[in-house]
């Protein structure tokens, strides 16, 4: 059946790149902020008018829903906030949310005329409180320095209110709008000078396997050392450095997660990037998406998984999941990208150095995690064309 046919124009439906209500702008007098009082996915919060009627501009929006819904009327007289306050919406303590969801409305920053007194969010989980972590501060500082930013806590009624539509996201709005885009070109981190090595991998190794990390990426590090790359752990350092370092490079090669959203904002179309997948999930082809957009260099998604091992109480793929790679395949796919010397050939790990690779990181022989039943079969299916690939060659030699 064909995709039904979205109106931009309907902030009641998801934010589309094409623009629409995610390139509207709302300004409100005496609007009431009313923040989650629960932790939910999906969180009855967000931006009343004066006369209490819902303001859905102000929603965020995941692929096809709102993870925040239309709150009740505050019961309590709200808290007074004077001053001019730009909209921030939610304010994500994860770092590739963060990135991808709470700077989504900065983009207004090119088109609001006179000053503002500073960004105002909501908290994601109320335990969380009004901290504003180190590294949302300097993101926001790289848009717009000294700009303040407040979290909402309590229903808040805010003298006036700018409210951007959704310019970025997940889910269609990945790519972003063209404004959101123009902005993080225009303004974002344009103080900061290229400097590091000309070749990068952006590692994950230093966060460990419980973060969703890859059995085997040590040795692939090794493997890239080798052919001159530079091993960076993005965690280890503050937002100049690492937009410093990616600036730099000419042929990134990432292990796929959040470090690739903020490359995405300072990346150029002259620069080569491989994302080597770590697990199974569609939140990769998105990933891929925001940086072909943003950059204009469409990176070489490289699909190099031995397997996938998964909790064994869960069964399937999730955050905590983490894939084992085959370096075989990858060193075949970053060959034939360009990206290391022309006769690399690279082995997979043995079941031996697998066996050790789980002692070491606490695992056991699997511990608590069992090899995704799906890339079993994979994995069955690859070795079995491979064999019946050589048994063909062997005939023709033979015939010949």
């Amino acid at each position: 059946m064909p995709e039904e046919e979205l109106d931009p124009n309907d902030p009641t439906v998801q934010p589309l790149p094409e623009g629409g209500w995610s390139e509207r702008i709302v300004t409100l007098s005496d609007a009431v902020v009313v923040p989650p009082d629960e932790s939910a996915f999906v969180q009855p919060a967000g931006v009343l008018t004066r006369d209490g009627d819902y303001c859905p501009e102000g929603a965020l929006w995941r692929k096809f829903r709102p993870l925040t819904t239309q709150p009740e009327k505050p019961k309590v007289r709200p808290a007074k906030l004077s001053g001019r306050w730009l909209w921030g919406g939610v304010l994500w303590a994860h770092f590739g949310h963060f990135l991808v969801e709470s700077s989504a409305r900065l983009w207004a920053l090119e088109h609001v005329e006179g000053p503002i007194d500073g960004v105002l969010f909501m908290p994601k989980r109320p335990k969380v409180g009004d901290t504003v972590r180190g590294f949302q501060r300097e993101f926001v500082g790289l848009m717009a320095p000294d700009l303040p930013i407040r979290v909402a806590t309590e229903p808040t009624e805010v003298e006036e209110l700018i409210v951007p539509g959704q310019g970025f996201g997940l889910g269609k709005i990945t790519q972003g709008t063209s404004n959101f885009r123009d902005a993080i070109h225009n303004r974002f981190a344009c103080d900061v000078e290229p400097d590091g090595a000309s070749k990068i991998y952006i590692s994950r190794s230093a966060l460990g396997i419980s973060k969703g990390g890859l059995l085997g990426e040590e040795r692939l590090e090794e493997l890239l050392i080798k052919q001159g790359y530079d091993i960076f752990h993005p965690e280890k350092y503050d937002l100049r450095t690492q937009v410093s370092r990616y600036k730099a490079a000419k042929h990134v090669v990432a292990a796929d997660g959040s470090a690739l959203h903020l490359f995405a904002m300072v990346g150029r179309s002259d620069q080569k990037v491989a994302m080597i997948l770590r697990r199974k999930g569609g939140a990769n082809n998105l990933l891929a998406a925001n940086v072909a957009h943003f950059t204009g260099s469409e990176p070489i998604v490289v699909d190099a998984l031995h397997t996938e091992w998964v909790r064994s109480s869960k069964g399937k793929s999730n955050r905590q999941s983490f894939g084992e790679l085959n370096h075989k395949l990858i060193g075949r796919a970053l060959v034939d990208g360009g990206f290391v010397d022309p006769h690399t050939e690279w082995e997979p790990l043995t079941d031996k150095q697998r066996k050790q690779l789980f002692l070491e990181k606490g695992l056991g022989d699997s511990g608590d995690f069992v090899e995704s039943p799906e890339y079993a079969q994979r994995r069955i299916r690859r070795v079995r064309q491979e064999r019946r690939a050589r048994r063909a060659e062997q005939e023709s030699t033979q015939s010949s």
